[in-house]
């Protein structure tokens, strides 16, 4: 593709920052970095015709981990280490709402659930919960897991939930409409359908290859969370995230978000609708792809969640389905790091992107001094 004299000069000429990702993290680290620098030229590439990976494709739970999750980090993390992950978590849903705000984001607190239908597991989070509750009054100054009768006619799972009043709910197309409005609106400049191929360092900036063009950026930040792999070489795994959501039901009586599972089901209500997803653990090869897309294996396990165990005896019908690119890793932190002389990334957000994305975003920015 020959870019014309106007197409270069506009847009790929004397660029300061390029930003490869227009995802939460992506638009954030913009945000911070104009903020810093509010002369710098901005540039954002991404590769789809809305963010690529998981920043419009998720659930929207504003949460920071269920109980039977938080307990199963522990084993493969310290007790600090869990407090700083959910205290990075839940900083970062602050900053978001700070940033957007509440009626921006269509914030709901409507408190989030676990369900439990292993027994084993449920008696495990029973006998643990004052543990959790203390570690985590570290951050919140009060206990934040409790155990309540449930009253939503949930089948085929045991008779309580475990809940915590402080999770809650945001609608993720307001959410990223809102920053992309907000990025645009401080004079930096975004590019759709561009994909960056790679990059090569030199004394005073990056070459950057894509797939239209080739030109130079004094620095780059590569926010690609699941897809970082395709230009960097750290310790990140793809995870694939499959959701649907069914039509409107009417006299919904479910509010809130819920987990099932260890965090590897979730559903919420939205729009008098109920979203699902996860599944990925039937199958951990199949789901960790950079391909979108659906298992039949998967989408009989979500349809069967439906009629089994949250809408019994209900009628619904699926809307529609899809699916988000997440980043995993073998430690929950992400990484945040300088990766060359001019390079910075902010990936591997761990299912984490609506809690933590703002907060890494900054992150990366701070890492220019």
């Amino acid at each position: 593709m020959n870019l014309s004299y106007w197409e270069q000069k506009s847009w790929f000429s004397n660029v300061d920052f390029t930003i490869v990702g227009a995802g939460i993290v992506g638009l954030h680290c913009a945000l911070y970095l104009k903020k810093k620098y509010p002369k710098a030229t901005i540039l954002i590439l991404e590769k789809g015709i809305l963010p690529q990976g998981a920043s419009t494709k998720n659930a929207g739970f504003a949460c920071f981990g269920s109980l039977s999750e938080l307990l199963n980090d522990l084993k493969s993390h310290s007790e600090q280490e869990l407090i700083n992950l959910v205290h990075k978590r839940w900083s970062g849903l602050q900053l978001l709402r700070y940033n957007l705000g509440d009626k921006t984001l269509n914030y709901q607190q409507y408190g989030g659930y676990e369900l439990f239908s292993d027994k084993g597991l449920y008696d495990e989070c029973r006998t643990k919960i004052n543990t959790m509750n203390k570690l985590l009054r570290n951050i919140f100054d009060q206990d934040v897991f409790s155990f309540k009768e449930d009253n939503f006619g949930f089948k085929n799972c045991l008779g309580e939930v475990s809940f915590n009043a402080i999770e809650g709910q945001i609608d993720v197309g307001k959410m990223m409409a809102a920053l992309l409005q907000k990025v645009q609106s401080k004079g930096i400049k975004i590019l759709n359908n561009i994909s960056v191929q790679n990059f090569t360092n030199s004394v005073s900036g990056v070459s950057i290859k894509t797939s239209v063009n080739e030109f130079y950026s004094q620095k780059l930040f590569i926010a690609t969370n699941g897809f970082a792999n395709q230009l960097l070489k750290e310790n990140i795994r793809p995870a694939r995230a499959q959701v649907l959501i069914t039509s409107p039901i009417e006299n919904l009586h479910i509010r809130g978000t819920f987990h099932l599972e260890k965090g590897y089901y979730y559903f919420r209500n939205i729009d008098n609708r109920i979203l699902l997803g996860g599944g990925r653990n039937l199958d951990f090869r199949t789901e960790e792809t950079t391909e979108f897309g659906q298992t039949t294996l998967v989408q009989n396990r979500l349809r069967e969640l439906l009629e089994n165990t949250i809408l019994p005896g209900i009628p619904f019908e699926i809307d529609t389905f899809w699916s988000g690119i997440m980043g995993m890793g073998s430690h929950k932190k992400a990484i945040v790091k300088q990766v060359g002389d001019h390079v910075f990334c902010g990936v591997r957000l761990g299912g984490m992107g609506v809690a933590i994305g703002s907060t890494i975003g900054k992150e990366m920015a701070d890492l220019l001094k």
